[in-house]
């Protein structure tokens, strides 16, 4: 509750109203020109799950994530030629840490659990692109907390109280406000952060997603295969 309202304010210009602007005239040039297009909206896992200390965030991606649910079903009723899908990532490696305007003494960063690299965003994009998609999740750990949220609300209330306020921040102090990105472009021209986690270099959900018969083949053959040496 320590965040300012013009900072609140500032962070659902870009994460909410940035997207809007950008649906709104890329629907007009589909349905202007009459063309198949693909709209791919980015949400996040916390657009799925409120959290703790992320509170502004998560509120601009939960409104996100209602628009572009909104939109898909107007867009369906129209039967405008344009997919719609969102993407959800889970932890990424950006440098956001070190852009963040941050209102905790200790720096933003994603600690002590799963990280993806920004190439399994992008790809992800790229494939919704070309294959129409509801969503899509970067990571088991992203579907996997928003399942459970879904399933146990209070019980993940719980887990996140927990578990959030220590994986959410570096040892090192944070830098002034002053200097994050919020306001300003940040500097640097980094693509990776210095986050401290289980680095991935990879997405093996994101993949198995892309083709799910031949995922569930894959499944199948490996649980037959264990029951076939189980019963020798």
């Amino acid at each position: 509750m320590d965040v300012t309202v013009e900072d609140m304010k500032r962070m659902f210009d870009t994460n909410f109203w940035g997207p809007v602007y950008g649906t709104s005239a890329a629907v007009k040039h589909y349905t202007g020109r009459g063309v198949p297009g693909a709209l791919i909206n980015v949400g996040s896992l916390f657009g799925d799950r409120g959290t703790v200390i992320q509170s502004t965030y998560a509120s601009a991606k939960f409104a996100l994530h209602g628009w572009t649910e909104s939109i898909r079903m107007e867009l369906e009723k129209e039967q405008a030629p344009v997919s719609v899908t969102l993407i959800h990532p889970g932890r990424i490696d950006t440098p956001y840490n070190e852009h963040a305007h941050s209102y905790l003494d200790k720096q933003p960063a994603h600690y002590r659990s799963m990280i993806y690299p920004p190439e399994a965003v992008a790809e992800a994009i790229l494939f919704a692109a070309e294959h129409p998609k509801r969503d899509m999740y970067i990571g088991s750990q992203a579907k996997a907390i928003a399942m459970l949220g879904a399933l146990f609300p209070r019980l993940t209330d719980r887990l996140m109280e927990k578990i959030m306020y220590h994986s959410q921040h570096a040892e090192r102090p944070s830098k002034p406000r002053e200097e994050s990105a919020l306001y300003d472009a940040g500097c640097g021209m980094h693509d990776r952060g210095t986050n401290k986690g289980w680095m991935r270099s990879r997405s093996y959900y994101t993949k198995a997603t892309k083709r799910p018969i031949v995922s569930a083949a894959v499944v199948a053959g490996l649980v037959a295969w264990a029951a076939a040496k189980r019963c020798r």
